[in-house]
C-alpha cells in the first residue's frame, strides 16, 4: 500500500511517521514555498501540486489525485485542514479508485452541516444546545433571525453552518448587536467557507469544551476513547488541551462516551472523528458539533491510551477490525497536556511572526513530545497556518505533566522568529490553570486586562540575540568549521546569554 499525503507540516510528518511504521510507502507534495520543508525531505518521494497559495495548491484537489495516479499511490491521507473535511475530495477520491482515509462523503457532508449534525444527535438521542433546527441562508430576512433570537433569550452564538475554528462566529448581547453581528459572521464564513449560511445557539455561560475521540471500523464496531479538555481557548481557537479534563468523573465520562458511540453508529461513521461537547457547571453536557477528521489535539489521547490513531486510521481504511478493549480506551494511564506552539507575537496580540527560523532547539527527556514540522533554517510563511509545534507533556498525574511541559518550555529555544513559548509559560505558572479553574471564555477574559508584556526585551538583549542567531547561521555554513575557534566560543557564549532572555529565544 502506497499513500499519498494531502498535506505540510507536522501533520504531514506524523502521518508520514505512521506509515514507516506500518511498512508503507508514501508520497509527499509541496508547493513553491515548501520545496525544503522538512515534510517534502521526510517523504520516501515528493511531488510539486503549484505555487505558494493553498488555493492554488494544497486545496487543488484535483491536482492532489493526479500526482497520486502518478505516483502510483492506492490510498490519500488529508491530515487536518485544507481538504481533510472536503466531501466533494472523499468522493473524488473514490470515483479515481483512490482509498480516502476518513469517512464516507456522504457522512462528512452530513456532520460537516451544523444545523443537520445538530438534527442527527437529537435523533441519537444526544442533548443539543437550545438553538434554530434549520440554516438562515442569505435570502432569510432580519425579522425571522430577531424572532428566534427573541425565543432562546439573550445572549446567543451566531454560528456559520459550515467550516469550524471560531470562524463565523459571533456573541450577540443585545437585540441592537444582532443584526451587525450576522452580517460580519456572513461575510467571514462566505469567505472562509464558500457559504454564508448562519444559525443560532443560545449562549451557555461558564462552560468547559470536552471533546470525545473515537475510531470506528467497518465492521460496525466504535470505540470512544477518554475525553480531552479543550477549554483554554482564545478567541474561540484552542490553545492548550489536555486529557483526561480536571473535572469529569468516571461516570460521566462513560456517559459522554457512550452518547458519541451512539451518534456515531446512528450516521455509519467510519474511521477516526470527534464528538465536541459543552459541559456546564452542574455537569450537563450538550453536543456541540462533530470533526470528521484527526483532530490537531489527537497525541494527548495518544500518549494516555498507547493507541496510534494515525496507523489505526489506515488500517481501518484497508478494512481492519478494531481489536481495541474499549474499557481500556476510556481509562486513562497518567495525564497529558498539549501546548500549541506558532510563529507569533503575543506581545502583539498574537500578530503573526513569519521569517526564517534560524536557530531551532526543542526540548526533549522524560514524558516530552514534540511534533514538529519544522527545523533551522525553515521559513514561516504568510500562505499558511503559523504552527511550529505542538508540544506534549505527559505524567503520572496532571501535577507531573505540568511540571514537565513547565520544564521543557524552559528548553524552548528559537532564534528568527517570535513564538508563543513565552506566553506558555506565563500561562501554565497561573494559578487557575494549575488547579484548573477555568472555562471555555477564561484566557480571554484574563487578556483583556493584561497590559505587561510576557517577555520583556531590552535593546541590549536584542543586539545579543542578533549576534547569537548570525553567529548560529555563520556556522551553520561552515559546517566544517573547527568547534574550538574563537568563533565558535563566542556563538556558545551569545547562546548562552540569550538563552536566559524568554522574549529573545522565542
Amino acid at each position: 500500500m502506497k499513500i499519498l499525503v494531502a498535506n505540510r507540516g507536522e501533520i504531514a510528518v506524523r502521518v508520514m511517521r505512521a506509515c514507516r511504521e506500518l511498512g508503507l510507502r508514501n508520497v509527499g507534495v509541496y508547493s513553491d514555498g515548501d520545496r525544503d520543508a522538512v515534510h517534502v525531505r521526510y517523504a520516501d518521494e515528493a511531488h510539486h501540486l503549484g505555487p505558494s497559495p493553498a488555493a492554488e495548491s494544497y486545496l487543488r484537489s484535483d491536482r492532489v489525485i493526479e500526482v497520486a495516479r502518478r505516483a502510483g499511490a492506492d490510498a490519500i491521507h488529508p491530515g487536518y485542514g485544507f481538504l481533510a473535511e472536503n466531501a466533494a475530495f472523499a468522493r473524488a477520491c473514490r470515483d479515481a479508485g483512490l482509498l480516502f482515509i476518513g469517512p464516507a462523503p456522504e457522512v462528512i457532508t452530513l456532520m460537516g452541516s451544523k444545523t443537520a449534525a445538530r438534527q442527527a444527535a437529537s435523533r441519537a438521542g444526544v442533548p443539543v444546545v437550545p438553538g434554530s433546527e434549520e440554516p438562515f441562508g442569505p435570502d432569510v430576512p432580519m425579522e425571522a433571525i430577531a424572532d428566534t433570537a427573541r425565543r432562546l433569550a439573550y445572549p446567543v452564538l451566531v454560528k456559520a453552518v459550515a467550516g469550524g475554528g471560531g470562524k463565523g462566529m459571533r456573541t450577540v448581547a443585545t437585540p441592537d448587536d444582532l443584526a451587525a453581528a450576522v452580517r460580519a459572521a456572513r461575510g467571514e464564513a462566505e469567505s472562509a467557507f464558500g457559504d454564508a449560511a448562519i444559525y443560532l445557539e443560545r449562549r451557555l455561560e461558564r462552560t468547559r469544551h470536552v471533546e470525545i475521540q473515537l475510531l470506528a471500523d467497518r465492521h460496525g464496531t466504535v470505540v470512544p476513547f477518554v475525553e480531552r479538555e479543550c477549554s483554554i481557548q482564545r478567541r474561540h481557537q484552542k490553545v492548550v488541551e489536555e486529557s483526561p479534563s480536571p473535572v469529569v468523573t468516571a461516570d460521566l465520562r462513560r456517559g459522554m462516551a457512550a452518547q458519541a458511540a451512539a451518534l456515531a453508529r446512528a450516521v455509519g461513521y467510519t474511521n477516526a472523528g470527534t464528538i465536541e461537547y459543552l459541559l456546564d457547571a452542574d455537569g450537563r453536557f450538550y453536543f456541540l458539533e462533530m470533526n470528521t477528521r484527526l483532530q490537531v489535539e489527537h497525541p494527548v489521547t495518544e500518549m494516555v491510551t498507547g493507541v496510534d490513531l494515525v496507523q489505526w486510521q489506515i488500517r481501518i481504511a484497508r478494512g481492519d477490525a478494531l481489536d481495541l478493549d474499549p474499557e481500556r480506551a476510556i481509562a486513562p494511564r497518567g495525564h497529558a497536556i498539549e501546548c500549541r506552539i506558532y510563529a507569533e507575537d503575543p506581545d502583539r496580540r498574537f500578530m503573526p511572526s513569519p521569517g526564517t527560523i534560524v536557530s531551532l532547539r526543542s526540548p526533549s527527556g522524560p514524558g516530552i513530545r514534540d511534533d514538529s514540522g519544522v527545523a533551522a533554517g525553515s521559513t514561516v510563511t504568510v500562505f499558511y497556518d503559523s504552527m511550529i509545534s505542538k508540544l506534549i507533556g505527559w505524567g503520572a498525574d496532571r501535577a507531573q505533566a505540568i511540571a514537565r511541559l513547565r520544564r521543557a518550555l524552559m528548553e524552548y529555544q528559537v532564534l528568527g522568529v517570535r513564538t508563543t513559548v513565552p506566553f506558555f509559560r506565563w500561562l501554565l505558572a497561573q494559578l487557575d490553570f494549575e488547579v484548573a479553574r477555568f472555562d471555555t471564555g477564561y484566557l480571554d477574559r484574563v487578556l483583556e486586562h493584561r497590559t505587561e508584556p510576557f517577555a520583556p526585551v531590552s535593546e541590549a538583549d536584542e543586539e545579543i540575540a542578533a549576534m547569537a542567531a548570525a553567529l548560529d547561521a555563520y556556522f551553520r555554513l561552515r559546517p566544517g568549521a573547527p568547534t574550538t575557534t574563537p568563533g565558535h566560543a563566542a556563538k556558545d557564549s551569545a547562546w548562552k546569554r540569550a538563552a536566559r532572555l524568554d522574549g529573545v529565544r522565542s
